[in-house]
């Protein structure tokens, strides 16, 4: 199959997937706040998430490099469809009661998750040749931060104009998009050295490989740290009721907006890869991005907030973008699995604590200075990365290829 066929293909699992989580989270979080009106809960729901996500991923790696990866593609897509067929029930009021019913649903979709991320970027590293891996890793953050834009906007007019109820129904539709693109997916599987009943050994090869690539793992620390301590996102619904005071519609609106720079910074590395001093690069935009949020949480006003958070997205497009490629081209087909997924235990847990901590810290110390607190800690963690690997100011991808 041609490469940019190919590609489309995979996209279509992508997308379909990545709307559907991101349309269910933006009414989850409406829903459940509609109900407590309490910050924790919404950082709860981070909690929720992460405690499946976590007991499942490295697993899910070792699966994904010895069995099928697109079966486990299509039960990721299929847990996708029938939690938003069951939020679609909650909202209905056919099932009661609703606070621990929606995050038990939650955790459901921490299992799909697990799934999907080292699925698709085993799938990924399969399909797209070697020289143009950070052509395409470019135009797949743009197409998921795409998703990332029209998710949460459309939940929140979904919400704001006709109901949770259809909006849970259309994440389910997303999710049934995803299932039929992966059918679509042609993929032939290299397989492990290790035979597949060895989960341990299997584990610890990829640990092992990870704990010897110090761009790999400086990298993975650092959007780690960075993405936990400036997880406001988690926390907008709150910001847009007590600051903004605003409705769903101006949720969607600024959940969208870091999207909508990352998709932009997406389109221009596609066609500018950052091929040298990608390392300082990285760095750079992790500062840039604990600028923003600290600017962000220090704003009033929605176009100001709608900017600063548009930056944020800039920045963390030039970041995922050089780290993925890293880890594209450092891993081997047999190992995409699960280097993936141990990649997604840092981020991915990074990111549901990070809605914990927000949650947390906004409790004790209020909004806006929680917000201000996590921009500061994420500048902070650039200067420990900088100083604990030197080498990675150093890194250029062209050295790579």
């Amino acid at each position: 199959m041609k490469t940019s066929k190919a590609f489309r293909t995979l996209l279509l699992y992508r997308v379909g997937a990545t709307l559907s989580y991101q349309i269910m989270m933006v009414a989850v979080g409406w829903h459940i706040y509609e109900i407590t009106h309490s910050v924790v809960s919404l950082g709860l729901i981070g909690l929720a998430e992460l405690v499946p996500y976590f007991a499942l991923a490295l697993y899910s790696g070792h699966a994904v490099d010895h069995y099928s990866r697109k079966k486990i593609s299509a039960l990721a897509s299929a847990i996708h469809i029938l939690v938003a067929l069951f939020l679609t029930a909650i909202a209905l009021g056919f099932l009661a009661p609703p606070v621990p019913l929606i995050y038990t649903a939650v955790g459901f979709i921490g299992v799909a998750r697990a799934l999907l991320r080292p699925s698709y970027q085993a799938l990924f590293g399969q399909i797209i040749p070697r020289e143009e891996l950070t052509k395409y890793t470019a135009y797949a953050t743009a197409s998921f931060q795409i998703c990332v834009v029209v998710g949460p906007g459309l939940g929140g007019l979904l919400i704001g104009f006709t109901s949770l109820t259809w909006t849970y129904a259309f994440a389910a539709l997303s999710g049934l998009i995803s299932l039929y693109g992966v059918t679509l997916i042609q993929a032939q599987q290299e397989k492990s050295s290790n035979p597949a009943g060895q989960v341990v050994k299997s584990l610890m090869e990829g640990f092992d490989y990870v704990r010897k690539h110090e761009f790999i793992l400086s990298t993975m620390a650092l959007d780690m740290f960075a993405v936990l301590f400036g997880g406001a996102v988690s926390i907008l619904p709150a910001f847009v009721s007590e600051v903004l005071h605003g409705g769903p519609e101006m949720l969607g609106i600024l959940r969208a907006a870091p999207a909508a720079g990352s998709v932009l910074m997406g389109v221009y590395l596609a066609r500018r890869p950052v091929l040298n001093d990608s390392g300082k690069y990285i760095l750079l935009s992790v500062a840039g991005f604990g600028l923003s949020i600290i600017a962000f949480g220090l704003s009033t006003n929605l176009w100001i907030c709608t900017f600063f958070l548009f930056v944020s997205g800039v920045c963390d497009s030039i970041s995922a973008v050089i780290r993925s490629s890293i880890l594209q081209l450092t891993t081997p087909d047999h190992m995409r699995g699960r280097i993936s997924s141990i990649n997604g235990i840092f981020i991915g847990s990074s990111n549901e604590l990070g809605a914990l901590e927000s949650g947390l810290a906004a409790s004790l110390l209020g909004l806006v200075p929680s917000i201000i607190f996590g921009g500061v800690a994420t500048i902070a963690v650039v200067l420990i990365t900088y100083k604990l690997a030197p080498h990675l100011s150093k890194l250029h991808l062209r050295d790579m290829s």
